[in-house]
């Protein structure tokens, strides 16, 4: 009955290891919905975004980055968390109107890199079906 007992403390022990173990090397989904909510436009079209796909050929830095207390943008490190990018880009925050919404920013970003590369989709049913 020991025995059985200290196995199964063990098992538990290493299973809640291992759990640990892949939450911390989560990535994230594989593929995201990308809607705004802070500027909701009035006729909403949410975007599919191969998050898994992205994250194949690019760093995390690539796409995501942080902001210091003075709310100036930092770069993206190892271990960083992503926040919503709402969170920044919206309306309220008075940035470029480049990057002023998530709308704004994700276009600024997502089709300039795929216009840059010549890879990607550029127009809007490509990306909001």
């Amino acid at each position: 009955m020991k025995k059985t007992a200290m196995f199964a403390a063990a098992f538990a022990l290493a299973l809640g290891m291992g759990f640990t173990v892949n939450a911390m090397a989560d990535n994230g989904p594989a593929d995201l919905i990308l809607q705004a909510t802070v500027d909701a436009a009035a006729k909403p079209k949410p975007a599919t975004f191969p998050h898994a796909k992205h994250q194949a050929m690019l760093t995390c830095a690539d796409c995501h980055h942080g902001k210091d207390a003075a709310g100036k943008q930092v770069a993206f490190v190892e271990g960083q968390k992503i926040e919503k990018c709402e969170s920044c880009h919206n309306a309220a925050a008075g940035m470029d109107k480049n990057i002023a919404t998530f709308k704004d920013a994700a276009h600024t970003k997502c089709k300039g890199c795929h216009t840059e590369k010549k890879a990607g989709p550029t127009k809007c049913n490509e990306c909001h079906k």
